[in-house]
């Protein structure tokens, strides 16, 4: 055999096994991790403020009427939904609204825009004998991850000398969880 071929053969098998001793492996780990806060939803929408908890719309009434009942709808026309991170015990909170004991006859006021008001209140109960005084809250149940209803009713109280006209009211809503 020619002496360089060998010294080539030796040298490529000394390469060979040198590359196959430099040659390793190594072990690790990758750490995946997700925080996730507490978050409630009304009426299918989300936020810190802003939101939408209904509308109480009382109807069109003569100016003569004595009692118009209503019920707070959130959106699609159903009742007011709380839908929170399971675990949570969320609480509505129905503050002051724009028009508050400007009428006797009950605590909040609807208002025409000129000098007129309507009186009515917030009630828990269809059958409005629950008044639910400014401030006051509803406490939920704890969530289980599902939509909960919120049933939450309103009366207004026709009084003399009411002019024809749209009346309104603004009411701030808390929601904690």
């Amino acid at each position: 055999m020619h002496p360089n071929l060998s010294r080539f053969i030796f040298a490529g098998l000394g390469l060979a096994l040198a590359a196959q001793a430099q040659a390793a492996t190594v072990t690790g780990n990758i750490t995946a991790t997700l925080t996730l806060i507490a978050s409630c939803q009304v009426n299918g929408g989300g936020g810190a403020s802003g939101l939408n908890f209904g509308t109480l719309n009382f109807g069109t009434q003569e100016a003569l009427f004595t009692d118009a009942p209503g019920q707070v709808l959130g959106g699609g026309g159903g009742a007011m939904s709380i839908l929170c991170s399971s675990g949570t015990v969320p609480e509505i909170k129905v503050r002051a609204g724009a028009h508050d004991s400007q009428s006797s006859g009950g605590t909040r006021a609807l208002y025409d825009g000129v000098a007129n008001y309507v009186p009515y209140d917030f009630y828990t109960d269809s059958g409005h004998t629950q008044v639910l005084a400014i401030d006051g809250t509803i406490t939920l149940p704890t969530s289980t991850g599902v939509a909960q209803t919120v049933n939450l009713y309103g009366l207004a109280k026709g009084k003399a000398g009411l002019p024809a006209g749209v009346y309104t009211d603004t009411v701030a809503v808390e929601l904690s969880f």
